[in-house]
């Protein structure tokens, strides 16, 4: 625990350690993008952001010029990387969403220091996962033929097609979100319209702050809005990833043809995305001494919700291997009961089951909870994990199908490792910009937490006296 963390003498349970006021919040939290000065850390952080975005543009220019030959996809292995990373960002997108707009809808106070961020995680998440099937395409260029547009040849695309369904899915997530994360900025950009001294900056966050006035009027709207695309973002969490388990739940080969992917499927998106909010939220709180904001209760619920989807996971695991054993298929039990934990990927199998299930079994003991440095580790664990997953589903299931003769073993090039470390290279540059420039804790909901606090729990139609500072 850090040397100057207060949380050893404040009760766990708070969601705000108390003594702050509208004026201590609404400086604290915009002075971190206002007045503090520019550090070598955040240079530093950015440098190797941006050497890793330079990575994925040579990445995909190579790729551009050659062909996606320079993956390790073959047949029978036509899906590689780009597909389960493409899962696997999606899912880290899915805590976004349901930090805030089921946790809103729900009115848990804890979420609202954790909301703005994991809204931006779920944006940034969504732009690398995108990227994945685009350039898997071949032809990226023509990506817009996935989408129905009149044409002079009447074609239209294939309904039947996963790939389709995944252009429909992601698009629409993406957009409530952006929407969704964009109505929550609106009343603190207006406090950094009005708080800024620099005349550029002033009319930058004036332009998006869309006239805010603070008025009853434009607080009414914004309330209405913002409960409104909640509620449209909700069946976002489950509708999303389950077409996305669908991609491999329609097809015909073993160890993908199974009703149980889209639940298993969604409470593997809660999982990773959970982990890496907590994975993300540890540093920052250090970095920026937020102990009074993401308090040990932020990190405890989090730690429990990890522990809950970590047993559904592990149940999807188990179901997966009993329904392979209690069915008839051959096919299905030498993919689950035999290929998976023996087979050449053996290694991978098990050490995805010690990451996402038995690592975080740690967590039952509110020691392990309490501990940062642990919980930050387990959160890795549970990341990598899931990636572990989503290649053990991918390439288990396609390197050995239904005739041995055309059995064959699959292994990431290069340019897969260099495509995968770019993407995360994007978000996390995505991740230090957003930090800097924009409030990465809501000032607005902050302030009425602190009316909550000094006058019951009654809710206020305003969260500040001041119009927008």
């Amino acid at each position: 625990m850090h040397p100057q963390e207060p949380e050893s003498s404040s009760a766990p349970a708070a969601v705000l350690a108390p003594g702050h006021t509208f004026t201590t919040v609404t400086d604290q939290l915009s002075d971190m993008v206002l007045v503090r000065p520019y550090e070598g850390r955040w240079f530093l952080c950015l440098g190797v952001g941006f050497s890793l975005v330079m990575t994925l543009f040579t990445a995909a220019a190579y790729l551009l010029f050659q062909g996606v030959g320079v993956w390790g996809i073959d047949v029978p292995v036509m899906w590689g990387f780009a597909i389960v990373n493409f899962v696997w960002w999606i899912g880290i997108g899915h805590a976004g969403t349901l930090i805030s707009a089921i946790l809103l809808l729900l009115k848990q106070d804890w979420r609202t220091s954790i909301n703005r961020f994991s809204e931006a995680m779920t944006l940034f998440a969504v732009a690398c996962a995108g990227m994945s099937p685009l350039l898997h395409l071949g032809r990226p260029w023509l990506f817009y033929w996935l989408m129905p547009y009149p044409n002079t040849m009447g074609l239209w695309p294939q309904w039947r097609s996963p790939l389709v369904w995944d252009v429909f899915a992601v698009s629409t997530y993406g957009t409530v979100s952006v929407i969704f994360w964009y109505v929550g900025l609106i009343p603190d950009l207006a406090t950094f319209r009005d708080r800024s001294k620099n005349r550029w900056a002033k009319m930058g966050y004036g332009v998006f702050a869309l006239g805010w006035n603070g008025s009853a009027k434009h607080w009414h709207r914004y309330r209405t809005a913002y409960l409104i695309l909640a509620g449209l973002a909700t069946p976002l969490v489950v509708s999303v990833h389950s077409v996305v388990s669908l991609d491999f739940a329609v097809s015909v080969l073993p160890g993908w043809h199974t009703t149980v992917f889209p639940p298993y499927f969604v409470a593997g998106a809660i999982f990773s995305g959970f982990a890496m909010v907590v994975t993300l939220a540890i540093p920052f709180r250090a970095w920026y001494g937020l102990y009074d904001y993401i308090t040990a209760r932020h990190l405890d619920n989090m730690a429990k919700i990890i522990l809950a989807t970590s047993l559904m996971v592990g149940y999807g695991y188990f179901m997966e291997g009993f329904m392979a054993w209690y069915g008839s298929s051959s096919f299905e039990k030498f993919a689950l009961l035999y290929n998976r934990p023996f087979g050449p990927y053996a290694h991978s199998w098990r050490m995805m089951v010690f990451c996402n299930v038995l690592a975080p079994q740690i967590l039952w003991f509110k020691w392990a909870r309490s501990n940062v440095g642990l919980l930050w580790v387990v959160s890795i664990i549970v990341n990598i994990g899931m990636w572990l997953e989503r290649y053990v589903i991918v390439i288990t299931s396609l390197h050995r199908d239904f005739l041995p003769s055309s059995w064959s073993m699959y292994h990431g090039t290069v340019w897969d490792y260099a495509t995968y470390y770019g993407t995360l290279g994007f978000f996390f540059t995505l991740l230090i910009l957003f930090i800097r420039f924009l409030p990465a804790i809501s000032i607005t909901e902050m302030r009425e937490l602190v009316h909550k606090t000094q006058h019951g729990h009654g809710r206020t139609t305003e969260a500040s006296p001041e119009t927008g500072s």
